[in-house]
């Protein structure tokens, strides 16, 4: 049996690899123990996508599932307009386009072209300030599409038991923090389950 990971992985993974291990572990307990405001406003504003209300256009597929055979990928993409062949990734709110964030859109990018679909343009769109942010596609940034294929192969060999977190910085703003076995920033939890 193939495994294939979520393409949301790759930005947690990029945070910390453990988040993706207690995303698991902890997603049937309600989101309110672990999730703080942003990621609660940014799920709330991500509704008309999942929920496939965003547009009625028939050009305009949103929330699709999506997979990558060749990088053993799968998740959902936001909106791609058939008839333009653009992919658009929508953030609550963009101050820096990190990493992650263009990890996930390449890896949205390469699952649809694995599907058939003609990607030509690839974009990001904050809600909060109604901006647009043209992104190069894989094919025209070689460095940043090379940091995601070592990225990937990464998170697919990851070997949990092995990890030990580096920076306290991150590990301080991680929203498993109070769960984490092995953190390297005082928790504000003092309870357990």
């Amino acid at each position: 049996m193939e495994l294939y990971l979520k393409i949301t992985y790759l930005n947690d993974f990029i945070f910390c690899p453990l988040s993706i291990y207690y995303h698991q572990l902890y997603s049937d307990l309600a989101e309110r123990l672990y999730y703080d405001d942003a990621q609660l406003n940014g799920k709330a504003a991500h509704s008309a996508i999942d929920e496939q209300r965003y547009s009625t256009h028939k050009n305009i597929l949103q929330g699709i599932d999506v997979f990558s055979e060749e990088y053993k990928l799968c998740g959902k993409i936001d909106l791609f307009d058939t008839e333009k062949g653009l992919l658009t990734e929508r953030k609550k709110h963009i101050e820096t386009i990190y990493d992650g964030y263009v990890f996930q859109l390449y890896a949205q990018c390469l699952c649809l072209r694995e599907m058939g679909y003609k990607v030509n343009k690839i974009r990001f769109y904050s809600s909060d300030d109604n901006k647009v942010y043209d992104y190069p596609l894989p094919e025209d940034n070689p460095e940043m599409f090379e940091k995601f294929i070592n990225t990937n192969e990464q998170m697919q060999n990851f070997n949990v038991d092995s990890y030990e977190p580096k920076s306290p910085e991150k590990c301080a703003h991680c929203i498993y923090n109070d769960f984490c076995d092995r953190p390297l920033a005082p928790k504000a939890y003092n309870g357990g389950f």
